[in-house]
């Protein structure tokens, strides 16, 4: 239940929100504006894309209490006596400083055998990394520091801001055609703007999700891009070594577990090829591919 449960929310969070909206959008009767300006239309294009773009940045603004609610992240006060826990903290901030981040992330950690860590947050300088309780247990400190730097170097890149823009453009474009598409089934060529009104809003409901599926592919792809910026800037702050003995420490992991879970998880660490088709949806590359790459960069 805990996998279905984070791949159902992560995937399909911008979906319901733009389902929200849309709702809103007929509530408040905007929809009519909407029929004024016409299918295909620039007006509609632009109307679109302003609220793609807000109900992208909604999902941002949430991302940190979404991923607490979700993921059971229990928040280390700044001034705990824990000296685990206190090492954790300095770590991250050691490595956000280096990383040139001026206010340092919430650092947090969650229970789970799985090997697993996450940042998330609206902007660098109000951001959350947080650790699973297996990765702690099962990884080497070094190993943890490459972990971490990782995800320190997706908050210094701007990830969660330039991904959230990435999804506000598939947002716009999903619900630009949603309406086109509805509206051409629905009204025809019925110029006096006919039609069941209900038969339409359900339909453009369904080809939102549809078409947002559809979009999934894009943003996977460039999520797994910035994976690989991240490994990179891990490497940076952490040491090529400790990031490469990180990846190598979640890839021999998986063999031993053959831990396929979570290929679709928007906060999974690692990736594992499960073929062609599901290579599209992976927001992560393979480790294979992570550590090949970094082995080779010219990284010191």
């Amino acid at each position: 239940m805990a996998i279905a449960k984070r791949i159902f929310f992560f995937i399909f969070v911008n979906i319901a929100v733009m389902l929200t909206i849309n709702v809103i959008i007929n509530i408040f009767g905007l929809n009519h504006y909407l029929n004024d300006l016409g299918p295909g239309s620039q007006g509609l294009l632009m109307f679109c894309l302003l609220w793609g773009m807000v109900g992208a940045f909604i999902s941002l603004a949430i991302s940190k209490w979404m991923a607490k609610s979700m993921m059971g992240v229990q928040i280390i006060p700044a001034n705990t006596n824990d000296p685990e826990a206190r090492h954790l903290i300095e770590k991250v901030h050691q490595l956000s400083r280096k990383a040139g981040i001026s206010k340092m992330p919430e650092v947090g950690f969650y229970q789970s055998d799985e090997i697993n860590a996450f940042a998330t947050g609206p902007s660098k300088n109000n951001s959350l990394v947080a650790v699973s309780t297996g990765l702690l247990q099962r990884m080497r400190e070094d190993e943890v520091e490459g972990v971490l730097g990782h995800e320190v170097a997706h908050i210094a890149n701007g990830d969660m801001v330039t991904m959230t823009l990435i999804q506000g453009i598939v947002n716009s474009f999903v619900m630009f055609f949603s309406y086109i598409v509805a509206n051409f089934l629905v009204r025809g060529d019925d110029e006096e703007g006919g039609g069941n009104f209900f038969m339409e809003f359900l339909l453009r409901q369904v080809l939102m999700v549809a078409f947002g599926l559809l979009a999934t592919p894009i943003v996977a792809g460039f999520s797994r891009w910035r994976e690989f910026r991240a490994d990179s800037g891990g490497a940076r702050l952490a040491g090529k070594e400790k990031m490469i003995s990180a990846l190598q420490a979640l890839q021999n992991t998986e063999e031993r577990l053959d831990n396929r879970q979570g290929q679709f998880a928007a906060l999974k660490i690692s990736g594992k090829d499960m073929g062609v088709i599901a290579r599209w949806f992976m927001t992560h590359p393979p480790l294979e591919a992570r550590i090949h790459k970094l082995q080779r960069s010219r990284i010191n």
